[in-house]
């Protein structure tokens, strides 16, 4: 920006220097142009110019605040438009207002308040003690980039929360929260009372609306703004690393699971009998991890390729970053052997011993770190590899397993008429039914998830379909009334 360089820099150095006999500044911060969205530089010749106040007007000044300070570094050229505006409304401020009107949702209709009693963070499920380790690393890592004013990292690091806590801690406590769980509303509340803090000098007027609507009315000690609130601060002992390794190992193994569905065109709501995982992501999974895994890929059983037994086949070979540290030349040598090695045996020996031996003139040891053994199950399966992590979903439909994937979409076009007949999520209702055997059979036979998950008090069977129905081409019509 010679601009800046020529008519301020300078001109401010030549001053001070000249009259006070040294410069008038100790460091410069150059800012970037702002180009239009095409790249070009915005000029009033080009007709390319985009004004602040329609761009607030538009998008909201908090967009605008927000790109400015954290959508890249202030001295780079960056690029503004109505697009890349719009994107951090959805992507951020969109994001992070659903998900408090989620909780201020599901508190109202279970009468929670902050004042019940929780149980403490420690014996807390492992989500919300994932979710308070985040907030609080967030805490310090934001606390650290803004004392240096380093706003592009702060902003990065919030909006990775943001998206952390609607797309996993919520989404994977959707049922918790419907049933009044009181763990997960304090965490959640917990949670968003310091992120909204954390976000007021970014975005002051959403985080304000949000401090008087969601804040003040539950907390009387609360300040009257949530700009007079003191900065958070945070608590090392509840940071856990092992839990957040291990939590993120959980999601890329869904990430995983996920592709394996799409790659094999079969769609989430029918459920799978299992899926294996590598032996060593399974052990480091606990009960309530693999339990998350299985509910959101929507299978039976989480099991390791261990378990499989003939199912799996082994594939060796040799780590040669951890090999050639100990065999330096004779590294090749030693792979070859891995290699040709039986698989499933040294798999085994690592499984049951921590260690295996091949003959390379004589027998030589072998630990974990030096082998890599990949696990592929066979005919059947899905399989998805990627960055040392396998997934592998049993694709055999057994009748049950048809029966309960057509439940599952019957409660799917349930809930759709509840939401375009404006029913309250809180809502019962009474649903009248009717439709071919396959429909018929699944609905007796899951009669009582789906009454469940859809809130109807009644669920009858009629012989034919009345005026005014919902039809669907899978041989389902019901019709819905507020019970």
């Amino acid at each position: 920006a010679l601009d800046q360089t020529r008519g301020w820099f300078y001109s401010l150095m030549a001053v001070g220097t000249l009259v006070f006999d040294r410069s008038s500044y100790e460091n410069v911060v150059c800012l970037g142009l702002l180009l239009a969205e095409d790249g070009r530089k915005m000029s009033k010749h080009l007709g390319n110019i985009l004004e602040p106040m329609p761009l607030m007007e538009r998008h909201g000044a908090d967009a605008l605040r927000w790109f400015m300070a954290a959508s890249g570094s202030p001295w780079a050229a960056r690029r503004v438009g109505h697009a890349t505006i719009q994107e951090i409304v959805r992507k951020v401020l969109l994001t992070y207002w659903n998900t408090v009107a989620f909780h201020v949702l599901y508190a109202r209709t279970n009468g929670w308040t902050p004042r019940d009693i929780a149980p403490q963070a420690a014996e807390r499920p492992s989500l919300d003690r994932w979710l308070l380790s985040g907030l609080n690393r967030l805490t310090r890592d934001v606390t650290a980039a803004l004392e240096v004013f380093d706003t592009q990292l702060a902003g990065q690091l919030l909006a990775d929360f943001v998206d952390d806590v609607s797309n996993w801690y919520v989404r994977r406590s959707r049922r918790r929260f419907w049933d009044g769980d009181p763990a997960a509303l304090a965490t959640l509340h917990e949670t968003l009372e310091v992120l909204t803090r954390l976000l007021a000098p970014l975005t002051p007027f959403i985080t304000e609306r949000v401090w008087q609507d969601v804040v003040r009315p539950v907390d009387a000690s609360a300040p009257s703004s949530v700009h007079l609130a003191s900065w958070p601060s945070y608590d090392a002992a509840l940071i856990d690393d092992d839990l957040d390794r291990v939590m993120s190992l959980t999601r890329r193994l869904v990430e995983l699971g996920r592709a394996a569905r799409a790659e094999a065109k079969v769609k989430t709501r029918q459920p799978l009998s299992r899926a294996l995982i590598g032996s060593t992501a399974y052990g480091k999974l606990d009960d309530q991890l693999r339990a998350e895994v299985a509910a959101e890929l929507n299978v039976e059983a989480v099991e390791s390729f261990a378990s499989a037994g003939d199912l799996v086949d082994h594939v060796a070979k040799g780590n040669f970053r951890a090999l050639g540290r100990r065999f330096g030349k004779q590294t090749p040598r030693v792979a070859a052997v891995i290699a040709d090695s039986d698989a499933a045996r040294l798999a085994s020996d690592l499984a049951s011993t921590g260690s295996t031996t091949i003959d390379v003139d004589g027998p030589v040891e072998l630990t974990a770190d030096e082998l890599v053994i990949s696990e592929r199950p066979r005919e059947g399966w899905s399989v998805v590899n990627e960055h040392g992590e396998t997934i592998a979903l049993d694709l055999v439909l057994t009748p049950g397993l048809v029966r309960a994937g057509l439940a599952r979409e019957i409660i799917r076009l349930v809930q759709e008429a509840r939401k375009s007949s404006g029913l309250d999520v809180a809502d019962r209702i009474r649903l009248t039914w009717c439709g071919d055997s396959d429909v018929a059979e699944a609905l007796r036979e899951h009669r009582d998830l789906v009454a469940g998950e859809v809130l109807a008090v009644d669920v009858t069977q009629a012989e034919t379909a009345g005026n005014g129905w919902h039809t669907y081409d899978l041989g389902l019509a019901f019709a819905i009334t507020k019970a």
